[in-house]
């Protein structure tokens, strides 16, 4: 398909006439094209389609059609249809009364084409551009930032099921691809033991029997991947997407010795980052939160909260489940800088606030972060009466620290942690502590001066300023916006499927949070215009009392 721009005109009069008396209030729909027009031009999706061939639909259109799929939780064929059927729909796309509209697997071919082009997220982007331009986002304003965990496009394996359903993929695609030389080298029993779906229920019943089941599908794996690496077998084989899958569950599973198949033990399994879950859905990962676990991805949602204007989700990243927080602040910052939205305040939880985050978001991009620091866990700050790092003065220049009974350190050296990180070894002289009236809040160690382990310079600092301003009030002021971004997870989840993946890999499922955030920003964005008040948290009658109180 090829894209021939088309100059986007007003909506046709007739289509305009109709939908004025079907909703003589508007709706949000028809208020968004009055108030940012189409948001898309089709330019901004060039790339994505070739110069020659049949003409595609309008990428615009295509565009603003995902977005209101997304609204209304739509599947592909129901947003086909309502491009066909709706006068909200027609006005919005500035369509004809009589417009027949499009096959719905023009959406899913669009979709793909986003991903492909990486142009996904232009779905948010354009939209935000236009509210800028209208004054609906405040120029380094406050910014607040939280992630959701998102549940995979998946059935959720049994280690037992996960390995025979990967063999099951694998002869499945070979079938497809060579079926006259599986033909001839599968055995037999293959064909009995992988036809249909494994489930719980059709396995053996037992651990021993299980454990057996579990070193026969590893042994049948190993013969067909030594039939496929044989030279006399087709090239091609060994480039399935299903074959290497099946080699690389099969390291993460068995080990072979002296002829035998050995089961790995859980624990000499690759960690949750590298393991895979499922042959169907090799990216998502499993991952665990206190008391919850899931498998799939995690979503890390940015916006805005400003008094006085809409509260719009300025930056969606999409991860791993397994990706930590705290290391994924400063591409959310990177994609905020970009799309020229960059805040002065940035509002997080814990999970975001280390120092080289502090230092980073000043230095990089002026931001303030804001948030709890991490708390220092050593006994001398927990009893809150002892001698922390933090009653501690650091001469930097000279590197030298002072305890609170003016002695000088004595030792002075670089380090580094068990995961590379650069920090400062500091010691102090044994014949000063073990003299000092005030070991006891100072260190425990027998026979072992006080030791300090610091941060380098700039993070100490920023950590120690972050600990202080916590405990002001125009911290807690400040800090008290936070909170709104857990309802924004809380109206994603419940209105608009945000924690759970219609779609398998990475990518498009980023592309489904990225389409989900500019969903909620037009439903926002039409409810600030009508004067429609933000929902307020709901509280305990208990806890109103206790405030009034």
């Amino acid at each position: 398909m090829s894209m021939h721009p088309q100059p986007i005109g007003p909506v046709p009069q007739d289509t305009a006439r109709v939908a004025r008396a079907a909703f003589p209030k508007g709706n949000v729909y028809m208020q968004i094209r009055d108030v940012l027009g189409t948001i898309y031009e089709d330019e901004d999706f060039s790339e994505l389609f070739e110069v020659r061939g049949r003409p595609a639909i309008t990428p615009w259109r295509l565009a603003l059609v995902t977005v209101m799929q997304f609204s209304e939780g739509l599947s592909d064929r129901q947003a086909a249809e309502a491009v066909r059927a709706r006068i909200d729909w027609k006005y919005a796309l500035g369509l004809q009364l009589t417009d027949p509209g499009f096959n719905f697997s023009v959406l899913s071919e669009f979709r793909s084409r986003l991903v492909e082009g990486g142009k996904e997220r232009l779905l948010l982007e354009e939209l935000l551009e236009g509210c800028k331009e209208r004054g609906y986002l405040k120029v380094r304003g406050r910014q607040r930032t939280d992630s959701t965990h998102v549940l995979g496009a998946l059935r959720v394996l049994s280690k037992w099921e996960r390995t025979a359903e990967t063999m099951r993929s694998a002869l499945n695609a070979l079938a497809s691809a060579e079926p006259e030389w599986l033909t001839e080298h599968a055995d037999p029993e293959w064909f009995e033991r992988y036809g249909r779906r494994i489930e719980d229920q059709r396995l053996p019943k037992g651990k021993e029997a299980r454990e057996e089941y579990l070193k026969t599908v590893g042994a049948d794996g190993i013969r067909l991947l030594a039939h496929i690496d044989d030279p006399q077998a087709p090239q091609g084989l060994k480039e399935l997407a299903d074959v290497e899958i099946l080699r690389q569950i099969w390291e993460q599973h068995y080990q072979r010795i002296d002829g035998e198949i050995r089961v790995l033990d859980p624990k000499e399994m690759p960690e949750a980052a590298h393991r895979i879950e499922s042959p169907y859905e090799v990216e998502a990962r499993y991952s665990t939160k206190r008391s919850m676990d899931w498998v799939g991805y995690k979503v890390h949602l940015t916006e805005s909260c400003d008094e006085g204007f809409p509260h719009l989700i300025t930056d969606v990243h999409t991860t791993a489940a397994t990706a930590t927080d705290v290391k994924q602040l400063s591409a959310i910052q990177d994609g905020l800088a970009r799309s020229g939205l960059l805040p002065a305040f940035q509002l997080a939880d814990a999970s975001y606030v280390c120092g080289s985050n502090l230092v980073s978001s000043h230095a990089r991009h002026k931001i303030d972060l804001i948030g709890p620091p991490y708390k220092d866990n050593t006994w001398q700050a927990k009893a809150d009466q002892g001698f922390d790092v933090a009653k501690f003065s650091i001469d930097w220049e000279k590197k030298m620290a002072t305890c609170p009974q003016e002695r000088k350190s004595i030792r002075w050296s670089k380090t580094k942690t068990a995961r590379g990180r650069k920090m400062i070894h500091v010691e102090f002289a044994s014949d000063d502590c073990d003299a000092c009236p005030s070991r006891p809040l100072c260190t425990r160690a027998k026979n072992l001066p006080r030791a300090l382990t610091l941060q380098p310079r700039e993070e100490h600092e920023a950590i120690q300023f972050a600990r202080r301003r916590q405990k002001t009030e125009e911290f807690a002021s400040l800090y008290s916006q936070r909170a709104g971004i857990e309802g924004t997870v809380s109206q994603g989840v419940r209105a608009f499927g945000l924690r759970q993946a219609r779609y398998q890999g990475l990518e498009r499922t980023h592309l489904q949070e990225v389409a989900t955030a500019a969903a909620i920003n037009v439903s926002r964005l039409a409810d600030w215009l009508n004067g429609v008040p933000a929902a307020a948290t709901r509280r305990s009658r208990l806890a109103v009392l206790a405030q009034a109180s």
